[in-house]
């Protein structure tokens, strides 16, 4: 599995209130939600965000509540992956039950600059930056992890294995 896209990047501790603001979670529509993604951040990500594209952010990431709404917002916005220094734990855990491909890759991160075009290889862990030429190594997903993410989340591959 690959991902490739424009970089989006954020700094340090951007927290699921900004993430998806909680204004908008009277509601679990992936595609309304969409639409209020990172816009308390950047106002005109939901906007120029495309399918494929990539957030690269510096440390704890999806840090605040436990939220599930946030990586559901970033991944029904379009986004492919997200890359960072840390994550906050739950962010994690819930970005892989719903599918969305996560990496820690700190040099990545200290490469990588908004605007850059790169290509992430979940099954070997490279990033590989297409603007700069460069390459930085994250570690792999684990088998069973990469499975949970091309059914889409945890849910589609619990049903896929009760079948």
């Amino acid at each position: 599995m690959k991902a490739a896209g424009k970089v989006f990047k954020y700094g340090s501790n951007v927290d699921t209130d900004v993430i998806i603001p909680a204004r908008y979670l009277n509601t679990s529509d992936p595609s309304e939600l969409a639409k209020h993604c990172m816009e308390d951040i950047d106002a005109s990500f939901a906007e120029v965000v495309k399918q494929g594209d990539i957030i690269v952010a510096d440390k704890n990431f999806g840090c605040g509540s436990s939220r599930e709404h946030a990586p559901l917002a970033i991944k029904s916005a379009g986004v492919s992956c997200v890359i960072a220094k840390t994550f906050a734990r739950i962010f994690y855990r819930n970005a892989i039950n719903i599918g969305l491909p996560i990496m820690e890759c700190e040099p990545a991160v200290d490469g990588i600059e908004a605007g850059d075009q790169i290509e992430v290889d979940f099954s070997t862990g490279v990033i590989s930056n297409r603007t700069k030429g460069e390459t930085y190594q994250a570690e792999p997903f684990p088998a069973f992890i990469q499975k949970i993410i091309a059914a889409e989340g945890l849910v589609g591959y619990t049903r896929k294995h009760m079948e």
